[in-house]
């Protein structure tokens, strides 16, 4: 079957897949959440482009190893194909995608529009975002918005869901099956204080959470105890974020220059001493994904591996997160 063409077992309200009892949407990502199995996600980067094709290529390369794709929204103020577009396309051929909603760039009408047209094209889930501020893209002209935050956004999103009616009051004739999430950085100082705002996001609605680059394996798994020990991890799943590191000099860069990334010395040092650092990198980065599935609370891991998409699967399969549990993929009979 080409990847173009549509599969019968879509996420979408016309699926012959029923939603289970208890689930909120008809989506994948979140059966395979709520059956517990060890979840992995990734993201890809829409492209500068209007050519599908390329968001196609670039979903396939994490066939049979992930379990939903996140579809960036402007991410680093950037301007790219929007992250709706990216979705409608990855839901009509089959993924499971997951729509970003950067409170950056619109106004709580636009985003209630969005957000019933998600559902209606059958995308089921949708994470929220504050958004990075516009000063540090490629428009730092642009007029930022933050009508909303990302917790606003998830109780808009609750009220739309579970109220059915919008912001304004008025009803909504078929509310929107959307399975929400937001983000959470265990780094950002005071680093006590990040389960707070994991609290904060849970009880604002967010059903799954994904976190910033996660190399400090000790600060999360403080952060996660504390979050066990509250009882969030049975209110929302938590995947803790990982990534590759292609060199030293980078690691370092991020390190000094991306607010919230935090990666200790000691990876850097390890990086400075090997040959091939973007091999090492990306052995760093399994051995990151296995040590987080030991830990209590954790629900499976998110991806991000920009530039170096293609060494997903293979890292993946290396790591054994999956149990030899092979997630959906278009092309699969």
């Amino acid at each position: 079957m080409s990847v173009v063409e549509r599969h019968p077992y879509v996420d979408n309200p016309g699926s012959p897949l029923p939603t289970l009892e208890g689930h909120i949407s008809q989506g994948r990502l979140e059966r395979v959440l709520r059956a517990g199995h060890f979840v992995v996600t990734s993201e890809i980067a829409p492209p500068d482009s209007a050519d599908p094709d390329e968001v196609y290529h670039r979903a396939m390369l994490f066939d049979g190893v992930v379990d939903a794709i996140n579809a960036t929204d402007g991410s680093g103020a950037n301007c790219h194909m929007s992250s709706m577009a990216v979705c409608a396309l990855l839901t009509r051929v089959g993924y499971s995608p997951i729509m970003q909603i950067s409170c950056r760039d619109k106004n709580r009408i636009a985003i209630q529009g969005d957000i019933l047209g998600a559902a209606a094209i059958g995308i089921c889930n949708v994470l929220a975002l504050s958004g990075d501020d516009v000063s540090a893209g490629d428009h730092p002209q642009a007029k930022p918005v933050f009508d909303l935050d990302s917790v606003s956004l998830l109780s808009t999103i609750k009220t739309l869901r579970d109220k059915s009616h919008f912001l304004s009051g008025r009803k909504i004739d078929s509310p929107p099956a959307i399975f929400p999430g937001s983000t959470v950085n265990p780094f950002v100082p005071p680093v006590a204080s990040r389960v707070l705002q994991l609290k904060k996001k849970i009880d604002a609605g967010a059903e799954f959470i994904q976190t910033q680059y996660c190399f400090d394996m000790p600060v999360l798994r403080d952060m996660m105890k504390r979050a066990v020990d509250m009882g969030l991890t049975e209110r929302a799943f938590i995947l803790p974020g990982v990534g590759t590191l292609a060199s030293a000099s980078t690691a370092r860069w991020l390190k000094n220059n991306v607010p919230g990334v935090h990666i200790p010395e000691a990876l850097i040092k390890r990086l400075e001493g090997t040959v091939n650092q973007k091999a090492e990198g990306q052995k760093i980065c399994v051995e990151l994904m296995q040590k987080i599935k030991e830990m209590e609370g954790v629900s499976g891991v998110h991806i991000m591996a920009y530039k170096q998409e293609s060494s997903v699967a293979d890292m993946v399969q290396e790591s054994g997160v999956l149990n030899g549990r092979e997630p959906w993929f278009p092309n699969q009979q």
